[in-house]
């Protein structure tokens, strides 16, 4: 492909540092729209390469990825330049702070990283080879921070695809229901921590240039440690959520720019909440919810996914008239049993049809049932296998599309306890249900968390299905005294077919699918993911139900 390419372009910054930053674009003098992307994944690095399991998966399943483009330029959850020099645009990829080819001190999420990102976008808009439109293009970390630029609102940004990014520091990566996650702390020293910018060849190199993908210079060990944040141990210093958390999370109410927003039915305990958080709060009047399954790297790269962002980046950077604007607003990939999709457009989220179906826990014959039965407890303990309370089977195909929650009465032998809430499929035979998730292949349909001594709610930011707990303060709790808990359940979609039934799993502990173990290069998955938690052990938990103690399953039904 004829297209011209200038490595490593300086782009100095407000307090004196240089990034650098591969740009991609026609040759020749024309100014085009800008698709950027700024993160710690060592622009040099290709995907190949760097992550060969999950390219091997992806192209395996969906040649279509790999089709029409020598895929030389391709790297990690950014897009690929052949599929965009080609249509009239520009694109750059810059080496956030401290990683890569990009000197300085490595602090990921941070006010100065994302200050960072604002001065790349308004130098991208001034290059010569720029028509002044910038815009955001990138999966998961590419897409966390462009809700936290957005929030500076850059006079040149003029649209982003978020695809499959959490937007709540505190939220959506390293608290669950106030339970701290581990998730950071596996993926920082295997994807961020092997490219910081002076790790040599350990960092891998360039398959075009040769150059080594974290920069000329090699560093010792000792002197990477001093420039880099460690990322994990910050997390535990702020266990509630408060400045440190506000400062690397979106500000909805300062997201004006238009936006597509992508998310993950599989994303529970990071790709998700963030993108139907972004559709239902942001400012923007111009907005767009897609919601897709499959792993996460997946649709970004296909024809499905690559013809969506490129409609919508036509309307906005290059004022083509293409429909985009009377495009539905929300695009859904309705969810079957055995990872089968079907595209359905709608107009809001949650669905405005949505019947709302309240079931009732009963710890008597441990099942699910449409009115609260005699009262009844049921008790276990946290590290063991938790109570499953059992839905009838279904009489005709159900659909379950929505966020969801549980209303739980909890008593603690102990001043507090974690409650791990799992939604999950049985089939007729009485067999569990998986689901490919954005990284583990065998997730259940939903998932909740809540440390119970977080229990308070922000009356005016809940919602009946979407509790909001301010995660402010810590309310111990006395042993044997009965607590009623809100546990916000993150959004799911699944078409159950007749003689199918759901389950609500109880427990204080991650999921765990019971099967063998899958393992991935950095982390082993058992039906979470690398989504998994330090959660409360030792306790023994008991759950009141019944009609003075109503705990129930709160559903979203399409009729």
């Amino acid at each position: 492909m004829n297209m011209q390419i200038d490595w490593d372009v300086p782009v100095e910054l407000s307090d004196g540092l240089v990034l650098r930053a591969d740009v991609f674009r026609p040759p020749g003098a024309d100014a085009f729209p800008v698709i950027l992307s700024h993160g710690p994944y060592a622009k040099g690095l290709s995907f190949q390469e760097g992550y060969p399991v999950q390219w091997g998966l992806m192209v395996g399943s969906h040649p279509d990825v790999a089709e029409g483009s020598s895929n030389r330029y391709q790297s990690w959850e950014v897009v690929d330049p052949e599929r965009w020099v080609g249509h009239g645009y520009a694109c750059v990829r810059i080496d956030s702070r401290g990683a890569g080819r990009s000197p300085g001190f490595l602090d990921c999420w941070s006010p100065r990283e994302t200050k960072d990102l604002y001065e790349c976008i308004e130098w991208a808009a001034a290059q010569p080879w720029s028509n002044g439109r910038v815009g955001l293009d990138g999966i998961s970390y590419y897409a966390i921070n462009q809700w936290q630029a957005a929030s500076l609102q850059p006079p040149h940004l003029a649209a982003i695809c978020a695809w499959e990014g959490a937007a709540d520091h505190y939220r959506d990566i390293c608290y669950h229901g106030g339970i701290p996650s581990r998730f950071v702390g596996i993926w920082y020293p295997a994807q961020v921590e092997k490219v910081q910018h002076g790790t040599g060849e350990r960092g891998g190199r360039s398959p075009v240039t040769g150059e080594l993908a974290t920069g000329p210079e090699v560093l010792p060990d000792a002197e990477l440690a001093r420039n880099r944040v460690d990322l994990a141990a910050q997390a535990s210093e702020h266990p509630l959520d408060d400045a440190f958390h506000r400062e690397r999370s979106a500000d909805w109410s300062r997201v004006t720019v238009p936006l597509l927003s992508a998310a993950n039915w599989g994303g529970q305990g990071l790709h998700s909440r963030g993108n139907f958080e972004a559709f239902a709060q942001a400012a923007s009047t111009q907005k767009w919810l897609e919601c897709h399954g499959l792993e996460h790297w997946t649709h970004f790269y296909t024809e499905y996914g690559r013809d969506l962002q490129r409609r919508f980046f036509d309307h906005f950077l290059k004022g083509e008239d293409n429909g985009w604007d009377r495009e539905p607003q929300v695009l859904l990939q309705v969810r079957r049993p055995g990872d089968r999709f079907e595209t359905r457009a709608e107009r809001e989220w949650p669905l405005a049809r949505t019947a709302w179906t309240r079931l009732y826990l009963d710890a008597g014959d441990r099942t699910l049932v449409d009115e609260p039965a005699a009262d009844a407890t049921v008790e276990y303990e946290a590290g063991g296998e938790g109570v499953t309370f059992w839905a009838p089977r279904v009489e005709r195909e159900t659909e379950i599309t929505g966020p969801l929650a549980a209303t739980l009465h909890v008593s603690s032998s102990d001043e507090d306890a974690d409650v791990f809430v799992v939604v999950r499929v049985f089939d007729p035979d009485g067999d569990e249900v998986h689901f490919q998730g954005t990284l583990d292949p065998h997730t259940p349909i939903a998932q909740g968390w809540l440390r119970a001594s977080h229990r308070k709610l922000d009356p005016q930011r809940s919602r009946e299905w979407r509790p909001f707990h301010p995660h402010d303060d810590v309310q111990p709790l006395v042993a044997g005294e009965i607590y009623e808990l809100q546990v916000e359940i993150w959004p799911t979609c699944i078409v159950l077919p007749a003689g199918y039934r759901l389950a609500l799993t109880v427990q204080g502990h991650d999921y765990d699918y019971g099967g063998e173990p899958v393992e991935m290069a950095w982390f082993t998955m058992r039906g979470s993911g690398p989504f998994v938690h330090d959660s409360i052990a030792g306790c023994t938990v008991t759950v009141h139900t019944g009609r003075s103690h109503p705990s129930s399953l709160l559903l979203p039904v399409i009729p």
